[in-house]
């Protein structure tokens, strides 16, 4: 079964889609680093505690923002 989303303002699908579809599988499939990235779901900032119970569903728009280190 495929995932249609908008990820970071483009249409991304997953096929197959992780099964559960929860934020941090869907995540994880994006081939983002979990412990690397804030996430917003639907327009509301998702605490990481709450990826594994937010469920992620077709048609869902993400933003996905990588934190990078650095500086002088």
């Amino acid at each position: 079964m495929a995932l249609d989303l908008q990820v970071n303002g483009e249409q991304r699908r997953l096929d197959p889609a992780p099964m559960p579809s929860t934020l941090v599988l869907v995540i994880e499939a994006l081939a983002y680093n979990p412990q690397l990235v804030v996430a917003e779901h639907n327009g509301v900032i998702v605490p990481r505690t709450q990826w594994p119970n937010t469920a992620v569903s077709d048609g869902d728009n993400l933003e996905i923002v990588t934190i990078v280190g650095g500086g002088s």
